[in-house]
């Protein structure tokens, strides 16, 4: 869901939607990139009790978490050349195409779209960060 806001009762209402998919107690380990709103105290303390491990990425590592290649597919299909009048009509477009990912999972675009974007995340992983490239030897 789209939220005008970033915030922790949000990260742990989706937490708890996470949990309450996968009953029965055993572990679940969910990785989150390192936004102050997803290590709050009481997520902390709600994940303690609920044997959930939050995986933190490192910052600037994206290429670190598997999901981020999905979000380069939904932001060509839905997002890229468009002009959404608010962020009503954004939600609805993206739950569209997720529901046409989900249905679709193996789409030839989807895969090339996945692709191109986590070689774009592995080429990151090379760069070192605020330093300039370094010159090759001739």
């Amino acid at each position: 869901m789209t939220r005008r806001r970033k915030g922790g009762d949000h990260t742990l209402a989706a937490f708890k939607s996470i949990r309450a998919a996968l009953p029965g107690g055993a572990p679940i380990y969910i990785i989150c990139d390192n936004l102050s709103a997803n290590t709050t105290p009481a997520i902390r303390f709600w994940a303690a009790r609920n044997n959930v491990e939050l995986c933190l990425t490192p910052t600037n590592a994206s290429w670190a978490n598997p999901i981020e290649a999905q979000f380069g597919p939904l932001r060509s299909f839905t997002m890229a050349n468009s002009n959404h009048p608010n962020h009503t009509v954004l939600a609805e477009e993206l739950q569209k195409y997720l529901r046409w990912r989900n249905a679709n999972a193996r789409h030839t675009d989807v895969l090339a779209a996945q692709r191109r974007e986590r070689d774009r995340f592995r080429s990151q992983r090379q760069q070192r960060w605020g330093r300039p490239a370094l010159a090759l030897a001739a």
